[in-house]
Formats: C-alpha cells, structure tokens, sequence
C-alpha cells in the first residue's frame, strides 16, 4: 500500500515537474515570437531607441516568470517534504 502511494505521489511530481517546463517554454516561445514582431514593427534607431526598451522588457518579463515559476516548484517541494515528514511521524511508533 505504501508503495502504491509513493508511486502515485511521484508520478504526480513528475507531472508537475512537466506541466512547469512546459509552461515556461511557451512563456520563452511567447516572448520569442512577441521581440520578432517587435523586431519587423519598430525600426533599429539605436541602443536606446523604443524598440530596445520594448525587447528589453520582454526579457525581464520573460525572466520573471521563469523565477516565479521556479520558486513555485521549490514552495510546493519543501513544503511536501514536510507534510512527508509529518506524516512519517504519525505512522512511527512512539518511540518512549
């Protein structure tokens, strides 16, 4: 039975794992189709121009999410690791 539910739980960690990595590539392949519209849209008028601000800011955004997504996978980690280790505890004999 506790087989059984360790697999269920890392299947379930595995699908989660999956289901961020996907996200963050469509957010990566958003940004990337978002800077070559911008790219054909905005002439080249330098380092400063609005275009560079524009593409600029994409990234950032892209790397926020990214980081958010990120600390996302390490909340729910620590926080399952202790919800593990708290129910090791209960299904423990007491130890007196």
């Amino acid at each position: 039975m506790a087989d059984t539910a360790d697999q269920v739980t890392q299947d379930a960690a595995q699908r989660f794992i999956e289901n961020l990595r996907d996200n963050e590539q469509s957010a990566i392949e958003a940004v990337r189709k978002f800077v070559d519209t911008v790219d054909g849209a905005f002439p080249d008028i330098g380092e400063d121009g609005p275009r560079r601000r524009i593409i600029d800011a994409a990234f950032r955004m892209a790397e926020q999410i990214v980081g958010a997504s990120n600390q996302l996978a390490l909340n729910v980690v620590q926080v399952s690791e202790h919800a593990l280790e708290d129910l090791a505890q209960k299904e423990a004999p007491e130890n007196k």
